[in-house]
C-alpha cells in the first residue's frame, strides 16, 4: 500500500511508498485531512517515495498551508530521493523540504 497512517498518543505518520500519483491522491487526501484533525503534530515520511506526481505535491502543499493557517505542526521527514527533490524545486515547493 503506498500511503499509510500510524499513529500514537502525540504524532500521526503518513507513510509515502513507491510511486504516489493520482491513483493514490484520494487516499493521501483522506489521510492528511484525518491526520490534520487529530490535533496532533503531523509528518509524512517521503523517504520511501519514488516518485512524487503533481497531484500529491499539491496535496502535500494545501497540507502545510492548512496547518499553518490553524497552527498544527506539520513536516516532511526523511531523506527525499534526488529526483523528488527537484520536481518540489521545479514546482516552487522545496521549502516543504525544510529548504
Amino acid at each position: 500500500m503506498p500511503v499509510t497512517l500510524e499513529e500514537n498518543d502525540a504524532l500521526s505518520r503518513i507513510r509515502l511508498e513507491g510511486a504516489i500519483d493520482i491513483e493514490c491522491a484520494a487516499e493521501l487526501k483522506a489521510l492528511l485531512v484525518r491526520a490534520l484533525n487529530s490535533g496532533k503534530e503531523t509528518r509524512v515520511s517521503i523517504e520511501g517515495a519514488t516518485h512524487l506526481d503533481v497531484t500529491a505535491m499539491q496535496l502535500l502543499w494545501a497540507a502545510e498551508r492548512e496547518a499553518a493557517r490553524t497552527g498544527a505542526r506539520f513536516a516532511l521527514s526523511g531523506a527525499a530521493p534526488e529526483g523528488i527533490t527537484a520536481a518540489m524545486r521545479e514546482a516552487g515547493i522545496e521549502r516543504l523540504m525544510g529548504a
